[in-house]
C-alpha cells in the first residue's frame, strides 16, 4: 500500500517559499511531503493529511477539502492559482479588475471582490502555511509547487483570521535532503508565451541544506491597446525568485527553515472592453473583446512583493512539540485603472496600493493514543494603504494636454490583532470521535480616510501639484474600532468500518468590520440639525460591523469496490449575518460629480447546498502493466439567498438582490489514461468544467452577468520512467469560449451615466484558447 502525505493550512502569515506545514503532528518531520491529487488516489493508495494537526487518512477527516498535487497540476497544464477554481466545487478564484496580480476569491458564496484597505477578504489565502493579509500580489503562478488545497466552510478556529468562507493553501516544493538537485522547466505557447523556471538545491552537511528558484514568466497580450502604441492587453511580464535555508530534520529534534522571496510584475495595464458606445464621443464597441482604447498609462503598472519567514519546530518529548512561525511581508502595486476604456479623461483612476505585515505564531501540540490537541497564540501587525485619483475630465482632455477635474481619495488602515486558540479530539473508540475547539480574537482597526474634490490635474502622489484654492475636502477622518469574538467548532465522526466515514460538524466564522475607505463624510446624515454634522455622524456613517456565519455540515467519505472508487459528499447550511456590502456610486459633493463609497451591513442571508467528488479507476493494466483509465469528477450546488437586504431608501430589497461570484451550479469531469510507452508513461487527459449563470454584483446587470458556460481542456504528457524528464502538450479553453469574469458599471436602470460623460459599462474576460508545450529536466 502506497502512502501519500498532505498538510492542511495553518493560521500563519504570508511568505513565498516557506514549504513546511504548521499543522503536523509531534512525530512528523517538518518537510513538505510529495503528494498526488486527492482525486488520483485509488486502488491501494491512501492519502494522509494533517488537517487536524496530526497524521490521518483523508477519508478519516471531517472536512470538505479538495487537494491537488503539483504533479496533477502540471499534467493538467495549470498556469496560476485561478485554474484551481475549475477543479473544486463551489469555488471562484479570478483576477480582480484592472490587474493581473490581485485575487478575487469566493467559496460557498462568501468572499470579497473589492481589494481596497478596510475591506477584509472572506477567504484565507495561505502560501506555505503563511497567511496573506491582502489580495494584492496573490494571483500565484504555479511553478515549483508541491500541492494546492481548498478547504470549504469556516476554518477560523485552527487556521486564523478571515477564513469565514474557507481557505486556499499553496505549498512550494521542499528541498532534497539527500543530494544536489537541478530542475529546469520551460514552456512555449501561443500569444508568445515563454516561461522558464530553474530550481537548484544542495545539502551542505547532514543537517544544513540550501536552495533557490528563479522564474521568468512572460506572454504577449490576448489583445492590444489601440490607443497607446506599444501597450498590449492581458499580457504577462513577471520575474520571481525564492531562496531557502533548512537546518535540522532527518530525525533531529529541532528543525529550522528560513526563506525569502521576491516577485516583480511589470505587465501592461489590464483594461476592460466597453459594452456600449461612448455616450459623448460616440466611440463604437470594439469587435475583439480583448482589445481596448484605454487612455490612462500613468503610473506605469508595477507590482513588487517580497518577504522573509522563519519556522522553528522543537520536539520537547514523544508527546509534545513546540512550534514558532515568524513572518514579514511587503508589497506595492502601482496600477492605472481606466474605467471608461476610452482615450478621454473620463473616470480615469491612477492608483497605488501599499501593504506590509509582521506576524508571530506559537503552537504547542500534544499527541497520545486517544487524545490529540493543541493550544496556540497568534499576533499580526498589518498596514494597508491606498491612494487614487478619479480624473473626470470635465475641464479638458488628456490628448490635448489639459488637466481633468480630480477627486482624490486616500485610505490608510492599521490592523493589530491577536488571538488564542485550542482544539482537541477525543477518540472514544476506534469508530466514534468528538472534536471540539475555539478561538478568541481581538481585532483592532485604526483608519485614516481623506477625500478631496476639485483638484486639477494629478495629485502629488502621482507626480502632480495641488492648487490649495481649488480643494474642497469631503472627508478628513480618523477612527478606531476593536472587535472581539469567540469562534467555536465541533464535529462528531462515526466510522462504520475502516473505509467509510460519516460526520456532522458545526463551525462559526467571523470577519472583522471597519470603515469605508472611499466614503464621503459630507454625505453623512445629520442626527441633530442644530448641532450640525458631528464627528459621531461621520463615524457612524463610515463604520460597518463584522459579519458572522454559523455553518452546519454533514458529510460522507468512502472508499469502495476494493478502493477503485472514492466518494466525498457534503451538505451544508450557513446562517450568514451582517453581510458586508461594499460598493461605490457616482455622487455629487459640493456641486461636483465625483465617486463615493457606500458600505453597509444591509443583509442577512441563508446559504445551503451540496458538494460531491468522485474518483474512479475504470480499468487497470489494459494496455500493459501499469496502465490505467480513470475518471475524476465533481459538482457543487448552492442556493444562496438574501433573507433581508435594507437598501439606501430603508426598504427591504432582498428579492431584488443576488450573490456575486456564486454560480448555482459548478461541475467538472475528466477522463485520463496512463499508458507505458517509449521508456516512460504517456498520460492523456481531457476534461470539461461548467459554471452556471454568474452575477458580478448584488444587483443583477444583464450586460455583465455571465450566462452558464462550458470550458474544454486537454493534455498529453510523456514522462520518462526515471522521472528525470518529460514533455507535454496542453490546450486550455479549446472551444475559445468568451466569458465575462468581472466588470464595472456606472449606469442606472434607464441607461443614464451616473459617473462620467462617456458612461461606464465595461467587462473583463477569461483567457481565450491557449496551446502550449512544456518540457522538464531534472539532474
Amino acid at each position: 500500500m502506497t502512502v501519500f502525505r498532505l498538510a492542511m493550512p495553518g493560521a500563519s502569515t504570508f511568505a513565498l517559499g516557506l514549504a513546511l506545514a504548521t499543522g503536523m503532528p509531534a512525530t512528523t518531520p517538518l518537510h513538505a511531503q510529495a503528494v498526488p491529487a486527492a482525486n488520483e488516489a485509488g486502488g491501494g493508495d491512501e492519502i494522509i493529511v494533517t488537517a487536524r494537526r496530526r497524521d490521518e487518512r483523508l477519508i478519516d477527516v471531517p472536512i470538505a477539502v479538495t487537494a491537488l498535487s503539483g504533479d496533477a497540476l502540471a499534467k493538467a497544464g495549470a498556469i496560476d492559482i485561478t485554474d484551481v477554481a475549475n477543479m473544486a466545487p463551489n469555488t471562484t478564484l479570478e483576477n480582480s479588475r484592472g490587474t493581473n496580480s490581485t485575487l478575487t476569491a469566493f467559496i460557498r458564496g462568501v468572499g470579497q471582490q473589492d481589494p481596497v484597505p478596510g475591506f477584509e477578504a472572506g477567504i484565507g489565502i495561505y502560501l506555505d502555511d503563511v497567511y496573506l493579509n491582502r489580495p494584492q500580489a496573490a494571483v500565484l503562478d504555479i511553478y515549483d509547487v508541491e500541492r494546492i488545497e481548498v478547504l470549504r466552510g469556516p476554518q477560523g478556529t485552527l487556521y486564523g483570521r478571515n477564513t469565514i468562507g474557507g481557505a486556499v493553501k499553496y505549498v512550494t516544493r521542499a528541498l532534497n535532503p539527500d543530494s544536489p538537485e537541478l530542475r529546469i522547466r520551460g514552456t512555449l505557447g501561443t500569444y508568445k508565451q515563454a516561461d522558464l523556471v530553474v530550481t537548484a538545491s544542495a545539502p551542505i552537511s547532514d543537517i544544513v541544506r540550501v536552495g533557490a528558484s528563479v522564474a521568468r514568466l512572460s506572454r504577449g497580450g490576448f489583445g492590444d491597446n489601440l490607443n497607446i502604441k506599444g501597450l498590449e492587453n492581458y499580457n504577462k511580464d513577471v520575474w520571481a525568485g525564492r531562496a531557502t535555508v533548512e537546518m535540522g530534520g532527518n530525525g533531529a529534534p529541532v528543525f529550522i527553515r528560513i526563506s525569502g522571496d521576491y516577485t516583480r510584475d511589470k505587465s501592461d495595464p489590464r483594461n476592460g472592453h466597453r459594452l456600449i458606445p461612448g455616450l459623448a464621443s460616440g466611440a463604437p464597441v470594439l469587435d475583439n473583446v480583448y482589445d481596448t482604447r484605454a487612455g490612462l498609462n500613468d503610473p506605469k503598472q508595477d507590482v513588487k512583493a517580497y518577504g522573509l519567514a522563519m519556522n522553528i519546530s522543537a520536539e520537547l518529548s514523544n508527546s509534545l512539540t513546540l512550534r514558532s512561525i515568524s513572518a514579514w511581508r511587503k508589497d506595492t502595486s502601482f496600477t492605472p485603472i481606466d474605467f471608461d476604456a476610452l482615450p478621454s479623461v473620463d473616470v480615469d483612476v491612477p492608483a497605488v496600493y501599499r501593504n506590509e505585515q509582521l506576524s508571530q505564531e506559537l503552537q504547542l501540540l500534544y499527541e497520545s493514543n486517544r487524545l490529540h490537541g493543541l493550544v496556540g497564540f497568534y499576533y499580526l501587525d498589518a498596514k494597508a494603504a491606498t491612494s487614487f485619483d478619479v480624473l473626470l475630465g470635465l475641464s479638458g482632455n488628456r490628448l490635448y494636454g489639459l488637466p481633468g477635474l480630480n477627486g482624490y481619495t486616500a485610505g490608510d488602515v492599521r490592523t493589530n490583532t491577536w488571538s488564542v486558540f485550542g482544539d482537541a479530539t477525543i477518540d472514544f473508540t476506534d469508530q466514534l470521535s468528538l472534536s471540539v475547539g475555539g478561538r478568541y480574537t481581538n481585532d483592532k482597526r485604526n483608519a485614516f480616510i481623506y477625500k478631496a474634490n476639485r483638484i486639477t490635474g494629478l495629485s502629488p502622489e502621482f507626480g502632480g501639484t495641488l492648487d490649495p484654492i481649488a480643494i474642497a475636502v469631503a472627508t478628513d477622518f480618523r477612527g478606531e474600532r476593536t472587535f472581539k469574538e469567540f469562534t467555536p467548532r465541533a464535529s462528531l465522526s462515526f466510522k462504520p468500518n475502516a473505509d467509510n466515514l460519516i460526520y456532522a460538524s458545526y463551525s462559526k466564522g467571523f470577519k472583522g468590520g471597519g470603515f469605508d475607505p472611499r466614503g464621503s463624510g459630507t454625505s453623512a446624515p445629520i442626527s441633530n440639525v442644530s448641532a450640525g454634522r458631528t464627528y459621531e455622524d461621520i463615524y457612524n456613517f463610515l463604520a460597518f460591523d463584522p459579519e458572522k456565519v454559523d455553518s452546519y455540515e454533514i458529510g460522507y467519505k468512502g472508499s469502495l469496490l476494493d478502493r477503485r472508487l472514492t466518494l466525498s459528499l457534503a451538505g451544508f447550511y450557513m446562517d450568514y449575518k451582517d453581510v458586508q456590502i461594499p460598493g461605490s456610486v457616482g455622487c455629487t459633493v459640493g456641486g461636483v460629480q465625483t465617486f463615493c463609497g457606500i458600505t453597509t451591513n444591509a443583509a442577512k442571508a441563508r446559504l445551503q447546498g451540496i458538494e460531491a467528488e468522485a474518483n474512479a479507476i475504470l480499468a487497470r493494466d489494459f494496455a500493459g502493466a501499469g496502465s490505467t483509465f480513470r475518471f475524476n469528477g465533481g459538482f457543487g450546488y448552492i442556493d444562496a439567498k438574501y433573507k433581508r437586504f435594507i437598501g439606501p431608501t430603508g426598504d427591504d430589497v432582498a428579492n431584488q438582490r443576488t450573490f456575486q461570484n456564486t454560480p448555482k451550479w459548478t461541475a467538472m469531469g475528466s477522463l485520463a489514461a496512463g499508458i507505458p510507452a517509449m521508456g516512460g508513461m504517456v498520460d492523456a487527459s481531457t476534461g470539461l468544467t461548467y459554471r452556471s449563470k454568474t452575477h458580478q454584483f448584488e444587483v443583477p446587470i444583464a450586460a455583465l452577468d455571465q450566462p452558464g458556460y462550458v470550458l474544454w481542456d486537454a493534455s498529453l504528457v510523456w514522462t520518462a520512467d526515471s522521472g528525470d524528464y518529460s514533455i507535454g502538450l496542453h490546450g486550455k479553453n479549446l472551444t475559445n469560449k468568451r466569458y465575462i469574469t468581472s466588470g464595472y458599471n456606472y449606469q442606472n436602470a434607464a441607461g443614464v451615466s451616473t459617473l462620467g460623460d462617456e458612461g461606464v459599462l465595461t467587462a473583463f474576460y477569461g483567457n481565450p484558447r491557449q496551446v502550449f508545450v512544456t518540457g522538464t529536466l531534472k539532474f
